[in-house]
């Protein structure tokens, strides 16, 4: 146990070890499992405030490090790197640890990534909370992602690693103090084999993107966006200053989905990290509506 978590291993169906951390629930009433799915140069670091709380409530929690990410092994093909490859490296965890059925819980990438299970395997997805993300992406926060992702950096101290953590963050963050941003390093680096600071994940995560322009990091998932906003329990959690999730596309998804549960949390940009009070109430609320 580390910090009030397993840690669970599975195998991808190419072979990679891939990671999560396994929060056991409370006593209580059996409730399906969530699975928790971050973003695209993140870990399951980010869901170390929600996921034990959402446990406490007696919900298993898989915090998921997707493959290239935290303690999941580099692929060796960067094409691998994609949302479908990701839906079914979270199948064959469900398969291994037999689980028939989960609540996903998906922040940005993570979000597409549940959507492309609707493409994959469907009856897996119970319900879903959709962090800052949907089925087509602002161009301005498109842009501001690219500036960064898979990009070499040169990072001496953690001092450096945390003034990083708020130059590609802080207008996400504006209120985040030298604090907030020491601890955000340390969940988006780790220390390197020389002792420095080195980002968590695999560079060659842009590969796709690269090869294949912007629209290989969101292809058209307004189709697998119906299917799940219609058809399976759905909240969609929304920054107030989002750059990639702009009120216009958010309104249109609500449209789609009408009977889709909303929250906006105010003055937070891309992604709220679900420790906003607005964000945990909201998912909370949802999460007690499903079984």
């Amino acid at each position: 146990m580390t910090a009030g978590y397993a840690e669970r291993r599975w195998t991808s169906p190419d072979g990679l070890t891939l990671y999560a951390r396994d929060y056991a629930p409370a006593d209580g009433p059996a409730k399906l499992p969530l699975i928790a799915i971050h973003g695209l140069t993140r870990n399951s670091a980010d869901f170390a405030v929600i996921a034990p709380l959402i446990a406490q409530s007696g919900r298993r929690v898989l915090a998921v490090d997707v493959r290239g990410r935290g303690l999941s092994d580099r692929a060796p093909d960067p094409m691998t790197y994609s949302p479908d490859v990701y839906a079914r490296d979270v199948v064959a965890l469900m398969e291994q640890l037999g689980i028939e059925k989960a609540v996903f819980l998906g922040t940005s990438m993570g979000g597409i990534i549940t959507m492309a299970l609707t493409a994959i395997k469907p009856k897996v997805i119970a319900a879903a909370v959709i962090n800052d993300v949907g089925p087509e992406l602002a161009a301005e926060g498109l842009a501001r992602i690219a500036v960064y992702a898979g990009q070499p950096i040169e990072i001496a101290t953690w001092d450096d690693a945390a003034a990083y953590a708020r130059r590609i963050n802080e207008t996400a963050f504006p209120h985040y103090t030298d604090a907030d941003w020491s601890a955000f390093a340390r969940r988006i680096f780790r220390e390197g084999t020389e002792g420095a600071p080195v980002l968590n994940y695999d560079p060659d995560i842009s590969a796709p993107v690269k090869a294949g322009g912007a629209k290989a990091l969101i292809p058209n998932l307004w189709p697998y966006f119906r299917a799940l906003g219609r058809k399976k329990p759905t909240l969609l959690v929304r920054g107030g200053i989002s750059d990639l999730l702009s009120p216009a596309i958010a309104q249109k998804m609500r449209k789609a989905a009408p009977a889709m549960a909303y929250a906006e949390v105010p003055a937070i940009g891309h992604a709220p990290m679900l420790d906003e009070p607005e964000a945990r109430a909201a998912i909370f609320e949802f999460l007690a509506g499903v079984a």
